[in-house]
């Protein structure tokens, strides 16, 4: 008699456990952002944020989440290059069209760029943006955090609306200096600080949904990932553009 045995499956997470790696999390996020924002030189910004990558993929591995529900499985990446590329074209033609826009110029007219010099442009877009900043984000809030809270391959609002909400939350600090740009002092100059930043990271939080829709469509953190370099690399040398160009 031939005797067969079922597929042992990797066990998943217990509450307890899980609910535990979501405060240690929370805990990482909350001292990185005040160590990039308030302590640390800035230098340090990307080894802060790459260092918090790091550390929220080891608590999610010790949680017993596996590398495909924080979407790194690596027979998705074809898939998550094709969607973020795609994402990252409709950020370069809306600003294309800001650029083609007078009205739109504004947008661009940022006091937080300074007056680099284009070793300065380079570092940020190259190495301080897409470590301190894209990876430690796309990494924390589309691929950890959703996972802790019970997301899986299939949309799961509670999750998504968990994550962005703490996504928003992690926007406090740098909310903080938006009315050094033109376009928002123009349309909320008059609102007193708090109220900037709360606008600010409500927005964060709704583009925080789109963020993990594109994780979702591209099955892989690398589809948000190419979007938010688009965004914030794209944004910074159009905007550095506008004013030394």
């Amino acid at each position: 008699m031939t005797t067969t045995f079922a597929p042992v499956r990797a066990p998943r997470p217990t509450s307890r456990r899980r609910a535990a790696a979501v405060l240690v999390a929370v805990f990482l996020l909350a001292a990185a952002t005040f160590l990039a924002n308030r302590v640390l030189p800035g230098w340090a910004y990307p080894v802060c944020g790459a260092g918090t990558a790091v550390l929220l993929v080891a608590v999610a591995r010790g949680s017993g989440l596996r590398p495909r529900d924080v979407g790194l499985d690596r027979r998705h990446v074809r898939r998550s290059a094709s969607t973020g590329l795609a994402a990252a074209g409709v950020v370069a033609l809306g600003f294309a069209l800001a650029l083609a826009v007078p009205a739109l110029r504004p947008v661009f007219h940022d006091g937080r760029v300074g007056d680099p010099g284009i070793g300065e442009v380079l570092w940020q877009v190259l190495i301080r943006i897409p470590l301190g900043t894209v990876l430690v984000e796309e990494i924390a809030f589309r691929g950890v955090l959703p996972a802790l809270l019970g997301g899986d391959e299939r949309w799961r609002w509670g999750p998504v609306l968990g994550a962005s909400g703490l996504f928003g939350l992690w926007h406090l600090l740098p909310s903080l200096a938006l009315v050094r740009n033109a376009a928002v002092q123009s349309l909320f100059g008059g609102l007193p600080l708090a109220v900037i930043s709360a606008l600010a990271m409500l927005a964060a939080a709704v583009a925080g949904v789109g963020l993990c829709w594109l994780r979702h469509a591209g099955r892989g953190v690398l589809a948000p990932v190419l979007f938010h370099l688009a965004t914030n690399c794209g944004g910074l040398l159009i905007a550095w553009w506008v004013r030394f160009g």
